[in-house]
Formats: C-alpha cells, sequence, structure tokens
C-alpha cells in the first residue's frame, strides 16, 4: 500500500533542520593541526608581542640626542644581526649596525637605514640624511599581555596559525568536528573496480557524498554500498547511528517495493520530513533516532548534489558553530528556462557578476539524474513554482556554492 507523504517547502525542511539539537563537543589539539578548525575559546595573548623593540630595516641605531645636524659623523662600536643583542650603553655620536627584526639597543631611539649612510672607515660611517621615522617597532605594539588574539567561534587559517605560533601559542581548544558515516544503497550499484554490466551503475554518489561531506568540514568515518535488503540496511544504520553524530544515506526513499528508507524515518524517534516542495529530490527525507540524525537523500546524483547543499551542508557548519558558506544572493535570470512545475525547481546553474549584479544561467540538464553538469555547476537558482514558463531576465533567489 503506498504510504501517503505530506510535503513541505524548502524554508520549512530548512527550519526543521535547523531546530534538530546538535552536541557541543570540544576537544584540544596541536595549532599545526588547527587550520579551518573553529575555535571553542577565545585565545589571548600571553606576552606582549613583539617582546623586544624590534628594528624594522637594514641600518645603523643612534640615540635620539644624536638625531640632528645631517650630514652626521658616527662611530659603530657594535654589531646585531637579528637573533642577538647589544646591551651596553650608547655614547655621544655611536651607532650600533643593526639587521631588520634583531633587537634594538635600550637606549638607542632611531635605526638610520643603510641606504642613508656611507661608510667612512671600518669603525666610522657618516649618516648622510634624518629618518623621518624611528624604524622601531615597540614592545606590544601589536599585542599587549592579555590582549585578544582570535576570537571564539572564528575559524582558523594559515594568517591566524601563524598568528598563535608567533606568540608561543602550542594548543588550542577547538569544536569537534562532526562524524559522519555514509550509507549508499541499490542493488543496480557496482564497486568501481567491477566490469560494466547491463543494467547496473557504478556508485557515483559513493564518492560524491563522501568528498562533500570532507570539502565541508566532517569526518567520514565509513562508506557502505549495501545491496537492496531490509536487513542490511538496518543493521547497518542501527550501528552507524550508535557511532556517529550524522549519517547520511542516499537511495531507498522513493515509494518503489525496496525503498526501505521511508519505513524507518516514519518509525523513528521524530521524523523532520518525508516529501519537499521541490524538484529534483522531492523525496528527501530527515528523521533523528537515538539523538542522531540520519539525512537521507536521493539516490539519483543531481538531486543527492542539491539536497546536500541545501540541508547538509548549513548541517555539517553548525555543527562546529559556523554559519553555511553559501551565499544566498538574488540574481537576474539571464537565459530562458520553459518548463513549468508544482514544486519549486531546483537548477544547477552557473554566475557571472555584471555592473555588481548577478546573473545566472542554467547549466546544462536539470533531470534529477544527470550530473555531466556537477563539475562546472557553481550556483543553484531556485524557479519558484507555476503553470507558466518563468520570464527571462526575472529575479531567483540564489545559492553561490563554496569550494568552486
Amino acid at each position: 500500500m503506498l504510504t501517503r507523504r505530506y510535503p513541505i517547502s524548502i524554508t520549512e525542511a530548512q527550519a526543521k533542520i535547523n531546530n534538530v539539537a546538535l552536541p557541543t563537543v570540544t576537544e584540544t589539539i596541536p595549532v599545526a593541526e588547527a587550520n579551518h578548525r573553529v575555535l571553542a575559546e577565545t585565545v589571548t595573548a600571553p606576552f606582549a608581542y613583539p617582546h623586544f623593540r624590534r628594528s624594522g630595516v637594514d641600518g645603523f641605531a643612534i640615540r635620539h640626542a644624536d638625531d640632528h645636524d645631517y650630514p652626521h659623523e658616527f662611530k659603530v662600536v657594535g654589531n646585531v644581526p637579528a637573533g642577538a643583542t647589544f646591551h651596553q650603553r650608547l655614547g655621544q655620536d655611536e651607532a650600533v649596525r643593526i639587521m631588520t627584526g634583531a633587537d634594538v639597543p635600550v637606549d638607542a631611539g632611531v635605526v638610520v637605514m643603510l641606504e642613508k649612510t656611507r661608510d667612512l672607515d671600518d669603525h666610522h660611517i657618516n649618516i648622510v640624511v634624518p629618518e623621518k621615522h624611528s624604524n622601531i617597532t615597540e614592545i606590544g605594539e601589536e599585542y599587549q599581555a592579555g590582549d585578544v588574539l582570535i576570537e571564539k567561534d572564528t575559524e582558523l587559517n594559515p594568517g591566524g596559525l601563524a598568528g598563535l605560533t608567533a606568540l608561543g601559542v602550542q594548543r588550542v581548544n577547538v569544536y569537534r568536528q562532526p562524524r559522519v558515516a555514509v550509507i549508499t544503497t541499490g542493488s543496480e550499484l557496482m564497486a568501481a573496480d567491477e566490469p560494466v554490466q547491463e543494467g547496473k551503475i557504478y556508485n557515483s554518489n559513493g564518492i560524491l557524498i563522501p568528498e562533500l561531506v570532507r570539502e565541508n568540514g566532517g569526518i567520514v568515518t565509513s562508506v557502505e554500498q549495501l545491496v537492496d535488503d531490509n536487513d542490511l540496511l538496518q543493521a547497518s544504520l542501527q550501528k552507524a547511528i550508535a557511532e556517529n553524530d550524522i549519517v547520511i544515506t542516499d537511495g531507498g526513499v522513493s515509494v518503489g517495493d525496496f525503498d526501505f528508507i521511508g519505513d524507518t524515518a516514519r518509525q523513528a524517534d521524530e521524523l523532520l520530513f518525508n516529501k519537499i516542495k521541490q524538484r529534483p529530490g522531492s523525496v528527501t527525507t530527515a528523521f533523528v533516532q537515538d539523538q542522531t540524525l540520519v539525512m537521507a537523500l536521493s539516490g539519483n546524483p543531481g538531486a543527492c548534489y542539491t539536497g546536500f547543499y541545501l540541508y547538509v551542508e548549513p548541517l555539517l557548519r553548525r555543527f562546529v558553530h559556523q554559519a553555511t558558506r553559501l551565499q544566498k544572493v538574488t540574481s537576474r535570470l539571464a537565459a530562458p528556462y520553459h518548463k513549468t512545475n508544482g514544486f519549486d525547481r531546483i537548477l544547477r546553474a552557473t554566475y557571472t557578476v555584471e555592473d555588481g549584479q548577478y546573473a545566472t544561467y542554467p547549466n546544462g540538464p536539470d533531470r534529477s539524474g544527470a550530473l555531466s553538469n556537477l563539475q562546472t555547476t557553481t550556483c543553484l537558482i531556485k524557479i519558484p513554482h507555476s503553470n507558466q514558463p518563468i520570464a527571462l531576465n526575472a529575479e531567483v533567489e540564489t545559492w553561490l556554492l563554496p569550494f568552486k
């Protein structure tokens, strides 16, 4: 008997996903392993930075008291390469040769650039013209001890890692990335190393979903490929739910004899939805079992791809306390699209920016099973449901895809 489903809008489905409570789990890891991880607590400076007076140029350090009457002759009384120090007091008309980044003597007030000096002999120089600036970075010029280095909930990048390392920070507390299991279903699926067989297809979603998960910050703990067998599916689901934060399935969500996910979803602790007013991917289903969210995507690659970005990507980002990377904008439909539909249609598309405005172009086939345009798609656009074709140059909701 066909089970009736009650479709909800894309916005309603996204809201239901967004309302699912997610755990806040943190871990402390080395800074060297923290690129693109999200800080779970604010990091402050353990000491002033820089913690010594640093020369900004190669040249000669002199006292403020001698910084006058140019050209001016100085006796060179020391040499300070980077990493070295000079603790003697400078006398009248004495200078110290110094390198960029080196420790400036305590009583020096100016570092004159090498280009503004002339050698007189081994121990004397003539400074020809004065400096407009001291060329000295003072102690604590960037940070004082206790200043905020990077705020909580910030996603770290290589620049941030460099800043932390410069302040001697070796470990950081970050949000743990979500653990995600992927289960692909269908007796028609072939493994990549099998020869082509009539009536069967290679499991393209078996690489699509895990790589999308990794690209968007999740840790893929397992990838399974199952034939259409409810006992196998239930055993795999039970194990995956027990060991992961999120489980993603594909296939088995329609209304056929072997579409077992729908029955599982209706018997779950909480059914969020099992039909959405969108094409492709109207059969996209979500439910919560034992406090783990199961996201059941269509087995058709185009619909699977669309469903991932609309529902799973924001979920993965929220797990680590970050907003979605999908940039939602309004664009102009710059190429004709003639189909009509009772549900909103999500098209794979490309975009350009013209005079500060986004222009979008449907990108090849819009069938749920088509995958020839997944490589080149840079955005998704929504064609509202209507019994009339959408007008050329109409404004459409658009999601710009990350990593494109």
